[in-house]
């Protein structure tokens, strides 16, 4: 029997309604594995490639066939953006055969949710925040909610493998799964994998079953790709500033910086006009500060505002609105976006997107760009790097073009080797243990010491955390009454974890944008998003400032002013630049090819770029002499790799190599000062690292690196434990030394 005629006869009618001639290799090959096997499944294909149908079309004429007793399928989302989107396809889908969809997030009305708790059935579409409020308040009701739990779907999964909150997506499927008595099969999807296999193990973790990965070939499709550079100018309001090519001249003068400043924007202006567009960007702040530069074009030009908005701060009236309008063929609006609309939503016939400034990953280079090319179109990206223009008399590393680099090598990894960063899946989820804890606690009353830990660390996701550390969490949290004994000595939640748990601002994992105040002495700076670590620099009110202390508790920031630059962004997962881009960047410094995506300023400079590295031998030479006892190290290390390696000259070598004033533009260059040569400098590096490294020696003295989201409830040792052992990198920087040595001994 084919694969259509396997299918339900509303599915084969929903298919001859939308004009599909065949079926794909990907819904062939999925539904082979749905339908016989009881294994999990991974199903990997490019963006508008047909997964969620290839996993849903076998689902619900397996769901015809045997209707479930309670909610069959629980479809889990990342953004409400795509739960919406994916709720009206499916509901379409599903109607004629009497399949309930459903979908519940913050956005959806009461009435909707109180419909599914009164009849648990059909699919429900759901986010992880969502499932945990789910299971924290409807306890009690989740085995009649989900005793008959068939399948669980997991959309765009690439996007939680790089956090906790992919961990607290399979905590709350295996705890769901224990209190309603089932064990349900795990559906991945993603367009953009890295490690197909190692997330198959990851997506299978406590099912005692095997992911199936269907390999399907797939025809290369042809790209709209152009990478344009730019120099942002440091200036004052009212110079006056020459023409820039693809830029609009601007007679209008304000009492604000002039636009001109910033001609990465004017050039997004003037290339969105007529079009429907995106434009990425990779913070909240930028997409806020992005939008209101174009928008004020419009206003200098005499023009209609064209440009929408659209992040996860925004009300959902105002993300709703976007969606809409972009869907509306007949508007030709661009929004500027961060990731809220790079994963699976489908928003109509988008002529290009746009990105400023390189992304973090390559997996989101693909996302983004794969948001075009639908309905015919090959996919069309534009690049729009923008750097500081370096003063005249700057020194080597300020002159590179990092972020031209960063993008041409995101793209040539891609199209050279197909290579997608791997999940990372090896950090110790101290927060996540809070959080669990915490939720599991309040969602099941009181607990007995011995069976919350059973409970908690038989969790496959924490399969890291010793019984040792569970029980420093637990004392940490009593002394803090985030939890209290009780009379027969149980555990309860404590008034002060009660305040957390109540917040709804718990039920997620991702740490949010709130801000802290900045301070020097009695002096109010501003404010600034998860600021840097001790010792490290942040830049505010047109200086850069040494962070001296950190208060958590009241969300404030103690500086001194000093000179030098700002090191690169720091903490969350969106800035881990993996150590396979920092190579291939080195290598588009080393070799002589040109690329046919680069536009004019973009060729130029980096053929500039090329000259002053060899030159100066930084395409060749990991350490530059600056002239005196000034050096810059290039180590073409990741960020965490970096970070250790920023850490092990500090506090292992430093002392003996007399190494000063170390600034820090992580994860691209480390200058400092020295009195040592080239070659005292990597004869001290090679004998310190062949000494036994305690990661917690790379802890500086006093630091508390809180990192994720619930760091700051933890004990202060769990805190350290998990930043040296779960976060730096000490073993790719113990690689990247030892290479070192190597090439140095051969020569």
């Amino acid at each position: 029997m084919s694969v259509f005629d396997r299918y339900a006869p509303f599915v084969q009618d929903y298919i001859y309604r939308n004009g599909w001639e065949n079926l794909r290799a990907i819904q062939v090959a999925a539904a082979d594995a749905i339908f016989n096997t009881d294994e999990n499944l991974l199903l990997t294909a490019s963006t508008a490639s047909g997964k969620t149908e290839a996993a849903f079309f076998p689902i619900i004429t397996l769901f015809s066939e045997a209707p479930p007793s309670s909610i069959g399928c629980i479809y889990i989302g990342p953004l409400k953006a795509l739960i919406n989107d994916q709720f009206m396809r499916l509901n379409e889908l599903c109607e004629e055969a009497s399949i309930p969809v459903w979908h519940w997030h913050g956005d959806v009305a009461q009435s909707h949710k109180e419909r599914l708790l009164k009849n648990p059935s059909g699919i429900l579409q759901i986010t992880p925040e969502s499932l945990e409020a789910l299971l924290l308040h409807k306890h009690a009701a989740i085995p009649r909610l989900f005793r008959d739990l068939r399948f669980v779907v997991i959309d765009e999964v690439h996007s939680l493998l790089r956090g906790d909150r992919g961990g607290q997506t399979l905590c709350l499927i295996e705890r769901l799964s224990r209190l309603a008595g089932v064990n349900p099969r795990r559906i991945g999807l993603s367009a953009t994998m890295g490690d197909p296999e190692k997330t198959g193990e990851f997506l299978s973790i406590g099912t005692g079953r095997t992911t199936l990965i269907p390999r399907i070939e797939t025809k290369g499709s042809k790209w709209r790709l152009s990478m344009e550079h730019f120099y942002v100018r440091n200036s004052q309001a009212g110079e006056d500033y020459p023409e820039t090519e693809g830029m609009p001249v601007l007679e209008e003068k304000t009492d604000e910086a002039p636009l001109m400043a910033d001609p990465g924007i004017g050039y997004i202006f003037e290339h969105t006009r007529g079009k429907k567009c995106l434009v990425f960007v990779n913070s909240r702040e930028e997409c806020e500060a992005v939008t209101a530069t174009l928008r004020r074009y419009c206003e200098v030009k005499h023009e209609r505002d064209r440009f929408l908005i659209h992040h996860g701060n925004l009300s959902a009236a105002y993300r709703e609105t976007a969606e809409g309008v972009m869907k509306d063929d007949s508007q030709f609006m661009t929004t500027v976006t961060t990731a809220t609309l790079e994963l699976g939503i489908d928003i109509g016939r988008l002529e290009r997107a746009f990105q400023i400034d390189a992304p973090w990953t390559v997996s989101s280079f693909l996302q983004r760009m794969g948001r075009t090319g639908r309905r015919g179109q090959p996919p069309e990206m534009w690049f729009v790097m923008r750097e500081d223009e370096p003063e005249v008399r700057a020194m080597l590393p300020t002159t590179i073009p990092w972020k031209l680099l960063q993008g041409i090598a995101m793209v040539q990894l891609y199209l050279e080797e197909r290579w997608v960063e791997p999940p990372r899946l090896d950090r110790l989820p101290f927060s996540l243990l809070y959080h669990q804890t915490m939720s599991t606690l309040a969602s099941c009353g009181e607990m007995s010491p011995r069976a919350l830990a059973d409970r908690i660390l038989s969790l496959t996701f924490f399969h890291r955390i010793s019984q040792e550390d569970f029980r420093a969490l637990l004392k940490h949290l009593l002394e803090t009454d985030h939890i209290q004994y009780t009379e027969q000595g149980g555990l309860i939640v404590g008034l002060t974890g009660e305040r957390i748990i109540n917040s709804y601002r718990f039920y997620g994992v991702f740490q949010e944008s709130e801000e802290y105040t900045v301070r020097s002495d009695s002096q109010e700076l501003g404010t600034v998003v998860l600021p840097p670590p001790l010792g490290e620099k942040l830049a505010i009110a047109g200086a850069v400032w040494r962070v001296l202390d950190i208060d958590h508790k009241r969300h404030q920031v103690y500086c001194e002013q000093v000179k030098g630059s700002v090191p690169a962004y720091f903490g969350q997962c969106p800035g881990d630049l993996h150590t396979r881009v920092l190579e291939r960047m080195r290598g588009v410094f080393r070799e002589e090819k040109s690329y046919p995506y680069l536009m004019k300023n973009a060729a130029a400079r980096l053929n500039q770029a090329r000259r002053t590295a060899e030159a100066s031998g930084a395409a060749e030479k990991n350490l530059i002499n600056l002239g005196g006892n000034m050096w810059c190290l290039m180590p073409w290390l990741g960020t965490y790799a970096f970070l250790a390696l920023e850490r092990f000259l500090r506090l292992r070598c430093a002392e003996e190599l007399d190494l000063r004033n170390l600034d820090s533009a992580r994860p691209f260059f480390l200058q400092f000062t020295m009195s040592a040569d080239e070659n005292t400098f990597f004869r001290v590096l090679f004998e310190k690292i062949k000494k036994p490294i305690d990661p917690l020696e790379l802890v500086y003295p006093k630091e508390l690196p809180v990192f994720d989201k619930y760091d700051e409830y933890l004990p202060e040792e769990l805190v350290r434990k998990g930043f040296a052992c779960g976060v730096l990198d000490i073993e790719g920087m113990r690689r990247r030394i030892l290479e070192w040595e190597s090439s140095r001994g051969k020569k």
